[in-house]
């Protein structure tokens, strides 16, 4: 009797155990047959429960209610993401990719995809997160965004800067589909060449990123990847219009050529005309633009060869005209009849993308990039004239394969880069040429229980940085179900385009100063910075809803940085760091599905930004040591094909470092900080049908100003006036509308 109730004890653990595992087979497709696929990662959606597939393909993992969401992964196939309802055998046969970089699904929820899994601390805004805002261009794609700071560089030229981390978009990699894109001469004003509507998603990297993508990350990474030939819209149409008589039409044409070939035309149009003097200081509020921009997207895909390649042919033509309400170019640009500028782009670019995976041995692929791109800028600031002529050229092999399984993956190439910058600061030439090559190896270990690494190191020789090593990582643990714990460290080095970067002194009547220290870019030495960061995810269920928090703390040391001096209200000066330089970043974010189609993102956020200048160490200018961020966004179930949208983005900012005044003359000194700035956005969109949709919004609707936003407005010749101690918004209140129209 004893022995009957033991064997039966055991039979029943085994039945239970048997119960609490699913088990299953993933395969591929090969001549016509289905074969084992072993070393596949299979694992839920949404937590960091996994297994490995063995050498016949079979995986066991264990099994709960409460998981539903079963993804298979593996390198040179689509990843794929199974309904589970109920425990039972799994067979699964995945497909080959005709993609050079999939992109691994996360959520499928949320606007926003965070991952457990990745070893980088990177999210994705897909296309749903961009269309909670205007989104015109890609400077204006982070408004919903709480980990990117977006603000305008002057008041003069209208130009958003972007922040990262506490640093300004000079020390993030900014690129199109992992091609290094704004940078150089286009560093100014690049993000506004990138309209929204091209954009499908954007991946963001906190921290130094891979050391294939270069050298010169040192805050995070942005990559924009572009809307498809093959998979957009056959015609796509968004016209927008707004309070200040801005206008924008943006169309897509999307065409199937052959089998293989797609081709996309995609036009992009912008004006505003209308001159606007909301405070009455003389000065427009906001420049007339113009701009064309054009590109010719070309994909060729061939499955069975594993081939994919992307062509992308683009110009642009960009001009504005800022300064005083009474300027006139035609009468007035060179003198002191009036202060005014006019700022006149034109670009050329061609990328190409090709991408092969072995069909035989589909985790072996190789990549090879190449674009090259003209850009030239003639433009003046009042008396103050600056032309930038650049010609750039980049190029990046990148082999791709596995070291035993999956588990183990390894990326390899060279890289070279080629660029000569032509530029006339008033009546001084600086022109000079940079060239690099470099070689990297990166190693990834994947180990879905707990574990993802990323180790990487690359080389470069460069004819004005020498010979320098690059080396970077990153770690993700998890501790328990739903969490992950990330740690990152790397180094980055660049030449600082002092000029380009900084054109918003031009819009002053400061005098340029660089304290040349015998360098070799301007008589500068490189920046050189460490980058550390330690960040922890934690998904829960609050109220039977899904939640999550995510705390961030990122540090940035420089061994070495071009110091940007604007304390002396007279002059600015460049010279190299003697000292300390650092930011420190602090960011806390909570996430929650509140009710049935309604999400709440709430964040706050500190930084320490301290540089030691000739007068000592201070903070950083006109950064705000706290911030709080709160977005919420409902959508309305679907019926007919019929939807409504509301959105709503509140930030707040405290006060900010104003640099000194004290040499000014007393009417234009300014007070120690800021006042503090609070803005609400809102938007509500219309789905009448797949095909047709209107949205309605409003930017700042509480109709915050900055008073006397250009200091010397009375007098801009003289030697007090200023346009840069920008801390909010200028024009106020701004209404918009717009439709959107597809074909499939």
């Amino acid at each position: 009797m004893k022995r009957y109730l033991v064997i039966k004890f055991l039979f029943l653990s085994l039945m239970l155990s048997a119960q609490d595992q699913l088990k299953g087979v993933v395969l591929e497709t090969s001549s016509g047959k289905e074969m084992p696929l072993p070393g596949a990662n299979v694992y839920w959606l949404d937590s960091s429960i996994g297994a490995i597939t063995a050498e016949d393909g079979t995986f066991t993992l264990p099994y709960k209610f409460s998981y539903n969401e079963l993804v298979i992964s593996y390198v040179g196939f689509k990843t794929d993401t199974l309904i589970v309802n109920k425990n039972k055998h799994i067979k699964h046969v995945l497909q080959a990719s005709d993609e050079l970089d999939a992109v691994e699904i996360t959520s499928r929820n949320q606007a926003t995809q965070k991952s457990y899994l990745k070893a980088a601390n990177t999210f994705t805004v897909t296309s749903d997160e961009l269309l909670k805002a205007a989104c015109c261009n890609l400077a204006e794609s982070f408004e919903t965004n709480p980990s990117i700071d977006v603000n305008f560089a002057d008041a003069v030229t209208g130009t958003r800067q972007i922040k990262m981390l506490g640093l300004t978009s000079p020390y993030i990699l900014i690129a199109t589909e992992n091609i290094p894109a704004i940078r150089g001469a286009s560093q100014a004003y690049g993000l506004s060449f990138i309209p929204g509507t091209w954009v499908e998603s954007i991946q963001i990297t906190k921290g130094t990123g891979s050391v294939v993508n270069g050298f010169e990350s040192i805050a995070g990474q942005i990559n924009a990847e572009l809307v498809k030939p093959s998979t957009d819209d056959k015609l796509f149409v968004n016209l927008y219009g707004a309070s200040s008589e801005r206008l924008e039409l943006n169309t897509h044409f999307n065409t199937k050529v052959s089998e293989k070939w797609s081709t996309g035309l995609y036009l992009h149009g912008n004006t505003h005309q209308e001159k606007h003097d909301v405070n009455d200081d003389g000065f427009l509020d906001m420049p007339l633009y113009n701009q064309i921009n054009v590109m010719n997207r070309w994909q060729y895909t061939n499955p069975e060869k594993g081939i994919v390649t992307f062509i992308n042919l683009k110009y642009l033509n960009d001009e504005k005209q800022a300064g005083e309400v009474d300027f006139d170019p035609d009468t007035d640009s060179g003198t002191t009849n009036a202060w005014g500028s006019e700022i006149n782009s034109e670009r050329f670019e061609l990328t190409t993308k090709l991408g092969y995976v072995n069909p035989e041995i589909p985790y072996q692929n190789l990549g090879v990039q190449m674009a090259f791109s003209h850009h030239e800028q003639d433009s003046y600031f009042g008396l103050n004239q600056y032309d930038i002529q650049h010609n750039s050229f980049y190029s990046n092999v990148i082999y791709s394969s596995i070291i035993s399984d999956s588990r183990h993956k390894v990326k390899t190439g060279l890289s070279f880069t080629y660029d000569h910058f032509d530029e006339l600061v008033n009546t001084t030439d600086y022109e000079r040429t940079e060239n690099s090559v470099g070689g990297f190896f990166e190693y990834a270990f994947d180990n879905l229980d707990d574990l993802t690494m990323t180790a990487g190191i690359r080389a470069d020789q460069h004819n004005r940085l020498g010979f320098f090593v690059t080396p970077r990582f990153h770690l993700r643990y998890t501790p328990w179900e739903k969490s992950a714990l990330r740690f990152s460290i790397g180094r980055g080095k660049r030449s600082a385009n002092i000029f380009a970067e900084n054109q918003n002194m031009f819009a002053s009547s400061r005098q340029i100063n660089i304290l040349n220290s015998g360098g070799k870019v301007y008589g500068l030495d490189p920046e050189i910075a460490w980058n550390y960061g330690i960040s922890y995810l934690q998904g829960f269920n609050l109220f039977d809803r899904k939640a999550d928090v995510t705390f961030d703390f990122y540090r940035t040391d420089f061994q070495n940085q071009v110091v940007v001096d604007w304390e002396n209200p007279f002059e600015v000066n460049f010279y190299n760091l003697e000292g300390d330089s650092y930011a420190n970043s602090f960011q806390f974010e909570f996430n929650y599905n509140a009710f049935e189609h309604f999400d709440l993102r709430m964040a706050y956020k500190y930084y320490d930004i301290q540089t030691d200048y000739e007068s000592g160490q201070l903070e950083k200018p006109l950064v705000p040591k706290h911030r709080l961020f709160t977005n919420a966004s409902y959508e309305t179930e679907i019926k007919n094909n019929s939807q409504w949208k509301f959105d709503a983005t509140y930030n707040w900012l405290s006060a900010q470092r104003f640099p000194s005044t004290d040499l000014s003359a007393p009417q234009y000194q300014l007070p120690d900080e800021t006042p503090t700035v609070g803005t609400l956005n809102l938007q509500v969109t219309k789905v009448f049908s797949p095909k047709f949709e209107v949205y309605l919004g409003g930017e700042n609707v509480t109709n915050v100003r900055q008073d006397n936003p250009v200091i010397g407005a009375d007098n801009p010749f003289g030697s007090n006036f200023d346009s840069n101690f920008v801390y909010g918004p200028i024009f106020g209140s701004m209404y918009y509308a717009g439709l959107r129209f597809r074909i499939k």
